[in-house]
This record gives C-alpha cells, sequence and structure tokens, in this order.
C-alpha cells in the first residue's frame, strides 16, 4: 500500500500536557483550526451540536513502541491478551486517535470543548459535528475487560479544574 499524507487541521491548545490512562472527565482545551488554511466560515453551524468527533496524531507516542499482534492491556495479567485491532490504545501503525468530545463554545476558529483526550500540541487531522444517526446500530457488545479498564477514564480527577 502507498503512504498516505495528512495536513493537520487543527491543534490542541490547553488542557493536559501528558497523556495518562485515566481520569480525562472535566479536562477543557481549546481545538485551534489553521487560520492560515481555513476562514471563519469553516465553523458556521457548528454551534449547533453538543459534540464533536475529532480524529488525531499520537503525537508523543514512542514510534518504536508498536504492539501490532496480542498483547493484555495495560499489562494487566488479568486481563486476555487481545490484538491490536481488538484494543483502541495508541500502538497503533498510524498512531492514530478517535475521541468524542463535548463541545462547549464556538469562538472563530477557536473550538473549546469538554473530555477530550488528547493533550496539548496534538496534531488534529479531522473534525466532524456528531450525529447521533451514525451512532451504532442494533444492540452493542464488548469485552467485559473494557469496562474494568475504563471505569476511571472520565472520571474526574482533583485537579480537573486546572487541566
Amino acid at each position: 500500500m502507498e503512504p498516505i499524507e495528512m495536513i493537520p487541521v487543527a491543534r490542541v491548545v490547553g488542557g493536559r500536557v501528558e497523556p495518562t490512562d485515566d481520569f480525562w472527565g472535566g479536562t477543557r482545551s481549546i481545538i485551534r483550526i489553521d487560520g492560515d488554511r481555513f476562514p471563519t466560515e469553516a465553523t458556521k453551524g457548528l454551534e449547533d451540536f453538543s459534540h464533536l468527533e475529532v480524529a488525531f496524531h499520537f503525537h508523543l507516542t514512542d514510534k518504536t513502541d508498536l504492539h501490532p499482534g496480542a498483547r493484555r492491556p495495560r499489562n494487566n495479567p488479568d486481563w486476555p491478551e487481545v490484538g491490536i485491532f481488538g484494543h483502541r490504545n495508541m500502538r497503533r501503525l498510524n498512531w492514530l486517535g478517535v475521541s468524542r468530545c463535548r463541545l462547549i463554545a464556538v469562538d472563530g476558529l477557536d473550538l473549546h470543548v469538554e473530555d477530550l483526550d488528547a493533550v496539548d500540541g496534538t496534531p488534529v487531522l479531522d473534525i466532524k459535528p456528531w450525529f447521533t444517526e451514525f451512532g451504532p446500530r442494533g444492540e452493542v457488545r464488548q469485552a467485559a475487560w473494557t469496562t474494568e479498564m475504563l471505569t476511571d477514564y472520565f472520571a474526574q480527577g482533583a485537579d480537573a479544574a486546572s487541566r
């Protein structure tokens, strides 16, 4: 397959400076859209939506830490080994992340968001409003270990206000 070149449309400003596994709840940041590429009208109508879907690049990860095979999530011996496509971690060939966050305000090309699990400086590859109709159809199921692993993922930490 041929490589695909991507150009970030925005960067995350503020929020956390280091990626961590848990306590993303209440984290506020700004998605600052590139004003050299996009006019202010690029965000027109976005204020009518409560949530965004954001695709971004895991830019701080160690590129030698790729795990294409199976491994235990968070190296927890109580959880089963799962392959790269059975997990949502950052150790992926294209270092691509997808997050859904709450849109708090639109200020020109600055999108004020909450619960975006990307850190300050993260290159944003695409931003889409969340449409309910694009959510899962039919019954949703998932492996039991994921619920245990993500219990505190969006919990608020003691310093949520300062994030």
